[in-house]
């Protein structure tokens, strides 16, 4: 097989996986009863308070620190919390102190809300995991993504969030 083909098979097995991922995406993707973000003012793991800032695009990411493809993910949600609002909300993952001790192994900064009872995941009608949500400056839900997302994804989907 010539190098050319090879690669030009290459470009459409890859176009198509993304395809497929996203027809998947699509259809996980939970259906929420609202489109406007909740009120939210919680207490972190690490003891501050959390509440959402008005005129900024906020991104809600639900995780667990028992999920895989999480822990590939969350350098990425990293480095988007370093430029934008993020609030990650750690689902089932054990105590506050569990969750500070994976967040320090890992080398983790980002805000993190214990979800013991998976209340908020219930309410964001949460089923895989990750899940993020990305609200834009007027709290209006503009896109979810089930699954890996790359930090270029993430951040080009709050490029064009206004």
């Amino acid at each position: 097989m010539r190098l050319g083909t090879l690669i030009k098979e290459i470009i459409i097995g890859a176009l198509l996986l993304l395809i497929f991922s996203n027809i998947i995406n699509y259809f996980r993707k939970p259906k929420l009863d609202f489109t406007h973000i909740p009120n939210i003012q919680m207490t972190l793991v690490d003891g501050s308070v959390f509440h959402k800032i008005q005129n900024k695009p906020i991104v809600i990411h639900f995780w667990a620190t028992w999920c895989k493809v999480c822990k590939l993910e969350a350098a990425n949600i990293e480095r988007l919390s370093h430029k934008y609002t993020v609030l990650t909300i750690a689902v089932n993952s054990g105590s506050n102190e569990n969750i500070q001790n994976y967040l320090k192994e890992r080398k983790l900064t980002f805000k993190v809300y214990n979800d013991l009872d998976g209340s908020w995941a219930k309410k964001f009608k949460v089923k895989a995991f990750p899940t993020t949500f990305i609200y834009n400056t007027k709290g209006v839900l503009k896109f979810t993504e089930v699954g890996y997302t790359t930090t270029a994804g993430l951040l080009a989907r709050l490029a064009f969030v206004k």
